[in-house]
């Protein structure tokens, strides 16, 4: 198989794999526990914190575990609103983004149901938000300004330090959701003085199942699960072999993010040789600042109307390449993508189009196979 669908889940690397394993099965202590088992346990948590911070410029103190990264953005969401209402009960306000990921986008719908006010900035053809927007939809009574840093979708980068400037000079939060960014280009939190910032482990070849969540010290902030673990923040038993993982995929990403320019070689190489092997494709987002490993094509037929990806899926599929309609998040669905709807595609347009998403272990040779399949594919739909 050729799999092309890493922003929806990423390979476990090797490395990642051998942090993990011996937590697997010999070292199973409990980080609470007070013997010696337990107090390696709570090592091994420590140093993967460690790195986590260390990834994106952090304290490690202001590192937050998590079960996933939505989450992680649901800490952060509602974590802090909660806690803003507590002490300014006039800060309900939420401003969001029409692209985030559907654990931001949902929970927007259901705290919105519940009294809070809540905006969804649009964004232009390119999948990016107008900072100008943002401006006018931060009013007050804003609480949090939450715009994730790269779309999963498209790859759009959002100006997510310009976005934190804005919301923190009318003294509200910023959030970013930074899931599909690490690991791909160079994260710093002091360098948008982000207060929160998601991320997750299996978008950057670590295991499922854990998410982190940056909180900077002095955020007012209330837990969703409460317990001990976690300096009282989120209950739970932690999870160590995950962590672990986590810490250790942390650990080898700025390796990924310096070689983002030969990944930028490899998804141009793939794109143009779509759009000639498939007359009428386009790229959507096409001239946005995006993540270098990242394409999102919509197809059409030979009279130039909108072509049902899905079935381009399944022929691509039975040859061997994986790829995605979207995010693997919102797929179980039959709604076309919210993202490249609010973009400005049609819902027909949005249903003609496939995401192919690169990693570190996809070789030129695997895109020139990919490339030859799509003259015959597409002598088979002309036909």
């Amino acid at each position: 198989m050729i799999y092309l669908d890493n922003n929806a889940t990423t390979p476990l690397a090797p490395e990642v794999r051998e942090a993990m394993l011996p937590h697997l099965f010999g070292e199973f202590g409990n980080p609470s526990s007070p013997h010696a088992a337990g107090m390696a346990a709570k090592r091994a948590v420590g140093e993967a914190r460690a790195q986590v911070a260390a990834l994106v410029g952090a304290k490690a103190a202001d590192i937050l575990f998590t079960a996933s990264a939505t989450e992680a953005n649901h800490t952060a969401l509602i974590g802090t609103l909660r806690a803003v209402a507590a002490e300014r009960p006039e800060r309900r306000h939420l401003v969001t983004t029409a692209i985030e990921h559907p654990s931001t986008l949902m929970l927007a719908g259901d705290l919105e149901r519940q009294g809070w006010r809540v905006t969804v900035l649009p964004v232009d053809g390119t999948g990016t938000i107008a900072l100008a927007d943002l401006r006018d939809a931060v009013t007050p009574d804003t609480a949090l300004v939450s715009v994730m840093w790269a779309n999963n979708e498209t790859g759009a980068i959002q100006p997510v330090g310009a976005a934190a400037d804005i919301a923190q000079a009318r003294g509200a939060l910023f959030h970013t959701d930074a899931v599909q960014a690490a690991g791909r280009v160079p994260i710093k939190v002091d360098a948008v003085n982000a207060d929160l910032l998601t991320l997750s482990a299996h978008k950057m070849h670590g295991p499922k199942g854990i998410g982190a969540l940056f909180i900077r010290k002095g955020v007012p902030f209330t837990p969703l699960i409460h317990g001990h673990q976690e300096r009282h923040r989120r209950g739970g038993t932690e999870n160590v072999p995950a962590i672990v993982g986590f810490g250790a995929a942390a650990g080898r990403a700025a390796a990924m993010v310096a070689e983002a320019g030969d990944m930028a070689i490899l998804r141009d190489r793939l794109e143009r040789g779509v759009l000639a092997g498939w007359p009428g494709s386009r790229v959507n987002g096409e001239g946005a600042d995006r993540l270098s490993n990242t394409s999102n094509i919509r197809f059409a037929d030979p009279q130039g109307r909108p072509l049902d990806a899905e079935e381009l899926l399944m022929r691509l599929d039975r040859a061997g390449i994986a790829v995605s309609m979207g995010a693997a998040c919102a797929s179980g669905g039959n709604e076309p993508s919210h993202v490249l709807t609010a973009m400005g595609l049609t819902p027909a347009e949005a249903a003609a189009s496939l995401r192919f998403s690169l990693s570190r272990y996809n070789t030129a040779e695997e895109v020139e196979s990919v490339l030859n399949e799509f003259p015959a594919l597409y002598a088979r739909i002309a036909a």
